[in-house]
Formats: structure tokens, C-alpha cells, sequence
């Protein structure tokens, strides 16, 4: 569990609302903002991020068929993936639904631990006592996922600090599956990935990217290893998104294309296309997801291997996103 003790300290609550309206926390949900303008919105089913807006234009997308009351992962947005990436079928994450259990949960909010004129921080936390009696089974470890979002006038920072509390080392991948919003895929590109091995889900194959500025026309699954620096999703040569990571060593590209109509919680059925006009999404493990039209899942994560982590060790990754 995440102990009182080594939990961030909450800045305290002003009595007054003119105070307060920068932060504003409801039963599912909170609201950040900056006296600027810019906003960020987080469930705290999954602490999934389902907004972002800057200049009044929403850059996350949002199924419009998205469920939101904590049934089900949220289709958009920037979901958490942990302790596992996918849906292994051995091992002591065997048992864990695809994605693991981090998006399932209800987290608890820690309160704002950072606030000025230019920037607000919100911290989450999850641990074995807010997992389900069947989760803990699946995954019988000590933990504690102090998961931290900062928003900023022109970037959006998610970090998460894992710990292990426990007398037994585990092994984890982590996730920030971020959905962007752009406007037109047929006008996209990626940037950043040249050179860099990847394995292919769609094609079921390996390779090292050969693109300078990967475009999207068709299905994309990849994972990306050990990019070495700045990735950047470009429209019309320009550059609309510059995602940076901290101890986040993989990217993933992903682009349902077709595939999104046979997505129960995706809509509207034609949403890959046009995700400027719709919600988009932001990521960790940087994935692009593009259908034949303009939405990009772009995702940064520590993904590729397993890390490992002894007792009474820790691990901290971040990704931000500038505009």
C-alpha cells in the first residue's frame, strides 16, 4: 500500500471558491485550470486523464461511446497500463486482464501537491487495498503507484512513482496510453524513430525503422525500443506534439485504422478518420494511433522487457507532452 507517511503532502483546501477554482474536486472526477485558460480533467477510475485543453481546443481524444463510470477501461484519453503490457499467457501476470488492473481501479486522490500561476500538480495513489479481493489474487505483491499529473500553460507532465513495499521482488512493464488529437492523419507524420528496432503486431515481424518521418496511411502496431530522444508528431511538416520521457525507454505507434469499427466503445464508427472534429489521445509508451483519417495514439512506457524491483526499491518514469 502507499503508507501515510510517504504520501505527498496535499496543499490545503482554501474555504473560499474563487481560491479554489483551479482545482476543483468532485466524486468521480477532478478539474485542474490556470488562470490562463488551460484545463485538464481526471477520472479517478483508472486516474485516466479524459481531457486536456489549451486555447480552448480539446488535443486528447474521447470516444463518444467511451464508458466513464468505472464498468470498463476508457476508450481515449490517457489510460494506465500496469503491471503488465498486453495480455501475456504465462508467468505470475497470467492471470491478470490484458493491460493489467492499474486503468480498473478506483484510485485515491492525494490532493494538489504543487500550485503557482503558470502550472498545478494533482497527485493519485493506488495499492493492494484499493485492488478487489480477485485482483489481489492475480497479482499477490506489495506495492505502492503514486501517479502524479502536472499541467502547465503549453504541456501536460504525467509521472508515476512505483514502490515496492513488500518482502518479494516483482517484475512490471508501465504505460501511459495517450490518445492525440489531430487534424488530418493524411497529413501526418512521426518523427524521432528512425533507427530504432521495432516489432510489428500487425505484420507479426521485426525490423528497424528506416523512416525519418514515419507517415500514417494503413493499420499501425508497433513498439518501438530504447528511442533515444524526442519524438514528434508532425502536420504539414510542422510540429504539433514534442513528447519527451524520463526513464520511459519505449514507444508505441498504434493506429487502428479499419479495425476501429469493430471496437464496441469506439465512436463515432468513423472517428479514426476525423479526430480533430473529436476527442484525441495523448501517450506514454509514445503509440500513434492513426486511423485512415486523423486520430493518433501516441503511447510512452517501459514496455519492450520486463523491469524488475526489488523490496523496498523504487522506480520512476515520466513523459511530458509541449505544444
Amino acid at each position: 500500500m502507499v503508507e501515510r507517511s510517504k504520501k505527498p503532502v496535499p496543499i490545503p483546501v482554501s474555504p473560499t471558491r474563487a481560491e479554489n477554482q483551479g482545482f476543483v474536486s468532485e466524486s468521480d472526477r477532478v478539474k485542474l485550470s490556470l488562470p490562463t485558460g488551460e484545463s485538464v480533467e481526471i477520472l479517478l477510475h483508472g486516474a485516466t486523464v479524459i481531457s486536456w485543453v489549451v486555447d480552448g481546443q480539446e488535443k486528447l481524444f474521447l470516444s463518444e461511446k467511451a464508458t466513464l463510470d468505472g464498468s470498463k477501461p476508457v476508450r481515449g484519453g490517457i489510460p494506465l497500463v500496469f503491471p503488465v503490457f498486453g495480455k501475456p499467457t504465462e508467468g505470475p501476470v497470467a492471470a491478470l486482464p490484458q493491460h493489467g488492473f492499474a486503468r480498473l481501479c478506483k484510485w485515491e486522490l492525494l490532493g494538489r501537491t504543487s500550485e503557482t500561476d503558470t502550472s498545478i500538480q494533482v497527485d493519485f495513489g493506488l495499492g493492494p487495498e484499493n485492488l478487489t479481493a480477485d485482483q489481489r489474487e492475480q497479482w499477490p505483491y506489495i506495492f505502492g503507484l503514486i501517479y502524479s499529473v502536472n499541467l502547465s500553460k503549453n504541456s501536460l507532465e504525467t509521472k508515476m512513482l512505483v514502490r515496492n513495499e513488500g518482502f518479494k521482488t516483482f517484475d512490471f512493464n508501465l504505460l501511459f496510453h495517450t490518445y492525440l488529437r489531430i487534424p488530418d492523419v493524411n497529413n501526418l507524420t512521426v518523427e524521432g524513430l528512425k533507427g530504432t528496432n521495432y516489432k510489428c503486431k500487425v505484420t507479426q515481424s521485426e525490423a528497424v525503422e528506416e523512416a525519418v518521418e514515419l507517415p500514417i496511411n494503413s493499420e499501425v502496431d508497433r513498439v518501438y525500443a530504447n528511442v533515444p530522444g524526442t519524438v514528434q508528431v508532425k502536420d504539414r511538416g510542422q510540429a504539433i506534439f514534442k513528447i519527451d520521457r524520463t526513464n520511459l525507454e519505449d514507444v508505441v505507434v498504434w493506429n487502428p485504422w479499419d479495425g476501429a469499427r469493430k471496437m464496441a466503445d469506439f465512436g463515432p464508427e468513423d472517428g479514426y478518420k476525423d479526430m480533430s472534429k473529436r476527442p484525441t489521445a495523448l501517450l506514454s509508451r509514445i503509440r500513434v494511433l492513426m486511423p485512415l483519417g486523423l486520430l493518433v495514439c501516441i503511447e510512452a512506457g517501459a514496455v519492450s522487457k520486463w523491469h524488475t524491483l526489488e523490496p523496498e526499491s523504487i522506480w520512476e518514469g515520466s513523459t511530458i507532452i509541449n505544444l
